[in-house]
């Protein structure tokens, strides 16, 4: 693959772990720099490489088990990390928290948790107020708006287990939104929705992008790639390749990635897509 060119994909097997935190740009939302993460004695992430760009919305793309929700996490500091350097705008991530908002995966949250959807929402103002605070009618409408936003205003008062799969995604989303954060983590946020709620989510987010924000989602559906994100990160382990998805999202990359894993289904979603 030919290089020099800015547009073109950088594809990286082998990373590049000695690369220092002082090269990265202090305009990329999130930075990962030397990135591994051991469950055993076995990496799930090892020495990762990525930088993703501002006011763009990116897929963390790769097969089962090639550690792209390990990596949302660990960038996150949510699981501990044996090394590597972390960077949010410049800053360490411990410094910059209040500049990320994180909507996990639904199958990780308890939802028989006895809570009500504006409850919910109203978490994602916490920083602003502290957990002592005391959340007053601002607050309230804020929460009311994004629910609005994700199409859930009706629900407020409805207890959180009650909802279906697709209906408990928009809440967390809402809590995400009411954070005004500048940077979004995502992960899976499309897992076993429904067609209404997946367009609902992807207007949320492009229209945060149309804001200028940062959207960051770990993904599946090569089918949707291309309509849904500007530029890709593929991972199986190791950095495999980022760039525009013009350009990175391409066949080669795509079997450097999943190897013998791509499978029929998949080959069927890249002749749909034109890749």
């Amino acid at each position: 693959m030919q290089g020099a060119q800015a547009s073109e994909p950088r594809l990286v097997l082998t990373s590049d772990a000695s690369a220092s935190p002082a090269a990265i740009p202090a305009s990329a939302p999130l930075a990962i720099r030397g990135l591994t993460v051991s469950y055993g004695e076995r990496p799930a992430v090892f020495s990762v490489d990525a930088t993703f760009p501002e006011e763009a919305m990116t897929a963390i793309i790769g097969p089962n088990g090639a550690g792209k929700s390990t990596l949302l996490k660990a960038a996150l500091g949510v699981i501990p990390r044996l090394s590597g350097d972390i960077r949010v705008f410049g800053d360490p991530v411990d410094l910059a928290r209040d500049r990320i908002a994180y909507v996990p995966q639904r199958a990780s949250v308890d939802w028989d948790f006895p809570t009500t959807v504006m409850d919910v929402v109203l978490m994602g103002l916490y920083r602003r107020v502290g957990l002592l605070g005391r959340m007053t009618g601002a607050h309230r409408a804020k929460a009311q708006d994004c629910l609005d936003r994700v199409g859930m205003a009706e629900f407020a008062d409805r207890q959180i287990g009650q909802l279906s799969g697709g209906q408990q995604q928009r809440v967390f989303l809402a809590r995400a939104l009411a954070q005004d954060a500048e940077l979004y983590l995502l992960d899976e946020p499309f897992a076993g929705v429904d067609a209404a709620t997946e367009r609902a989510i992807i207007d949320v987010l492009k229209a945060l992008k149309a804001q200028r924000k940062a959207v960051i989602a770990v993904h599946h559906d090569l089918a949707t790639v291309r309509a849904y994100f500007d530029h890709v990160f593929l991972i199986n382990v190791r950095s495999i390749a980022e760039g525009p998805v013009e350009t990175a999202f391409t066949a080669e990359t795509l079997h450097a990635t999943y190897g013998g894993k791509l499978a029929a289904t998949h080959l069927d979603q890249l002749s749909l897509t034109g890749v």
